[in-house]
């Protein structure tokens, strides 16, 4: 078995588990890190080992320039995923995650690396673009744009020194996801399942059951009860569904169409 470059400031692995099967990789949504997905961790079957990606400007890689376009994350996220392709990959992006893991996935798939499935929460399809400028806000209502998401707890947000520090990665996360265009035809290969919370004032149903239009394979979505960070309170749910799919996908490898 290769082994994989864990020396990648890119890529975080919580719990090693070198015997398993297949390895869900998790792209934060904007403003997030790595360590959001951590709780997942203990959740997850056996078989299945999670990465996480950890984009720069943040925690441990607050002094490092952010990026602030989806194909740059995704270039550098795909780039450091390439060394850990020796098992099936399984990309899982929440809101802006979303994105750039469907942009990881092209990427992959041009290098014949190409994932098992993406599962995109949290997210319209990538041809549903809405005009927003919050990256253009100041610092205050870029911090209630966060505080009406709930996608911060509530202590950090009330810390001023912590969100001074937060601000700059957020700032260029909204510019990152606002100023994204897909590709015209841009699709995947993989199969899509499609996650959303009923009441997300961000993604509309429509805009959801679109992400059919960017895979060659089948799309499947499931609704949950909440808004934007319905994944918090049904985090348990949402891991269990994940595992049922890879071990559907391992068992029968989806192709193309």
């Amino acid at each position: 078995m290769t082994v994989a470059d864990t020396t990648s400031p890119w890529i975080r692995q919580f719990a090693p588990s070198p015997e398993a099967s297949s390895q869900l990789v998790c792209f934060p949504h904007a403003g997030g890190s790595a360590s959001y997905f951590s709780p997942l961790t203990r959740m997850l079957p056996a078989a299945v080992e999670m990465l996480s990606v950890q984009y720069p400007g943040r925690q441990d890689r607050r002094h490092e320039p952010c990026c602030d376009s989806v194909a740059e994350l995704a270039d550098h996220a795909a780039r450091a995923l390439r060394p850990w392709a020796d098992r099936p990959l399984v990309l899982f992006g929440h809101s802006l995650g979303a994105t750039v893991a469907f942009e990881v996935a092209r990427r992959l798939e041009r290098d014949g690396i190409g994932p098992l499935g993406l599962v995109a929460s949290g997210r319209r399809a990538p041809s549903r673009h809405r005009e927003e400028f919050h990256h253009l806000s100041d610092d205050e209502q870029l911090l209630t744009q966060l505080r009406n998401l709930s996608g911060t707890e509530s202590r950090v947000l009330g810390d001023e020194e912590i969100m001074r520090m937060v601000l700059p990665a957020l700032r260029a996360d909204y510019k990152a996801v606002e100023t994204y265009r897909a590709s015209p035809g841009a699709e995947v290969g993989c199969p899509v399942v499609a996650l959303t919370g009923d009441d997300d004032p961000l993604t509309g149903v429509e805009e959801v059951y679109a992400w059919n239009e960017h895979t060659r394979g089948p799309c499947t979505v499931h609704r949950f009860a909440g808004g934007h960070f319905f994944l918090t309170p049904h985090a348990a749910e949402v891991t269990r569904l994940i595992g049922e799919y890879i071990a559907k996908w391992l068992a029968s490898p989806p192709t193309a169409q």
